[in-house]
């Protein structure tokens, strides 16, 4: 009996060892891309547990966002900023596709080639706010910036997605339990935040503004981001006390839920807890039949950045996160 209880501690202290070790390997680090001068940053958010929604008691809240419910996210990472025009257009162009990296990791194993194409825009789809340096890609379905994911998957080796809405909520409170990450005071939202109060009706370069305590920038505002999520305004209501991990993996293409709010929303649109189902009409002016998968023509508002765990997901399940192959 008692070499059995020696063996259960030996075996929950070498549990309690690796998962501590792994906590550890989690660190900021850049991701360079082959064939470009163009780099992603990543940062390390550590695993935690938070209260996920609003109270209700919170200023301008939602009912989407209640219950309130305690949510446990594992540690991963989350690019510093948004997914920028230049980034974006890599792979629209697809150009450096064939230029093999240094060292390529190890975690995914597919061919770059085999990864669906975005189609190229038959008009600007900035509508007029640019696409130059350091501006945050808008108007792309989440389709497109799924397989924006997978490109980069295929690229580095590593698995990167978009996150769920849980790792967002997580990461833009960062560790805050307040309507913003700053506090309560909408009036302090311009040192952080692109919004329809200073905006001047456009989205501006990433970084400009204060990040917040963990690092990452314009997790308010600029554009929203899109999300893994299918967006459910009842999905709160169904929560365990304590839900570990949450993904609503998308069945249908509307809604799929977006964060943070933009340069076009109200303050009271960028709050932590703040949420937003996609829409048609953000493809109204699309005279293509079917309308395109990869590009929306009313929505330059909405942007996305991206996540990458330490314990990617099987083969099987890579549809799960960035769609179907189908072009």
């Amino acid at each position: 009996m008692k070499s059995r209880q020696n063996l259960f501690i030996l075996l929950f202290l070498l549990v309690v060892t690796i998962a501590s070790s792994q906590e550890k390997q989690l660190e900021d680090y850049t991701q360079q891309i082959a064939g470009s001068d163009l780099v992603i940053e990543m940062v390390a958010i550590p695993a935690g547990t938070f209260t996920m929604g609003s109270p209700e008691g919170e200023e301008n809240r939602y009912m989407d966002e209640g219950p309130v419910h305690e949510v446990k996210v594992d540690a991963f990472w989350m690019a510093k900023h948004e997914i920028t025009w230049e980034l974006y257009n890599l792979f629209v162009n697809r150009a450096i596709d064939g230029v093999p990296p240094t060292a390529k990791a190890g975690e995914v194993d597919i061919v770059v080639d085999a990864v669906s194409g975005a189609t190229i825009p038959y008009v600007d789809m900035s509508l007029g706010m640019g696409t130059g340096e350091g501006l945050p890609v808008g108007n792309v379905t989440h389709h497109a910036a799924s397989k924006f994911c997978e490109w980069l998957s295929a690229k580095t080796g590593h698995f990167y997605r978009l996150p769920t809405e849980a790792e967002w909520e997580y990461a833009a409170r960062a560790g805050t339990t307040t309507a913003f990450h700053f506090g309560d005071n909408i009036e302090d939202l311009d040192e952080y935040a692109w919004f329809y109060g200073n905006s001047e009706n456009s989205y501006h370069r990433v970084g400009q503004k204060k990040p917040n305590p963990w690092g990452l920038y314009d997790m308010y505002g600029n554009v929203a981001e899109w999300t893994l999520d299918q967006y459910l305004p009842e999905v709160y209501r169904t929560r365990k006390s304590v839900t570990i991990n949450p993904i609503e993996f998308p069945e249908t293409e509307y809604p799929r839920s977006v964060r943070g709010g933009s340069y076009y929303d109200d303050a009271e649109y960028l709050r932590s807890a703040a949420r937003l189902g996609s829409l048609e009409n953000w493809k109204m002016r699309d005279p293509q039949f079917p309308k395109s998968r990869w590009w929306n023509t009313d929505a330059p508002f909405v942007g996305f950045r991206i996540v990458r765990t330490p314990n990617p997901p099987s083969e099987t399940d890579y549809e799960k996160y960035w769609g179907s192959q189908t072009p």
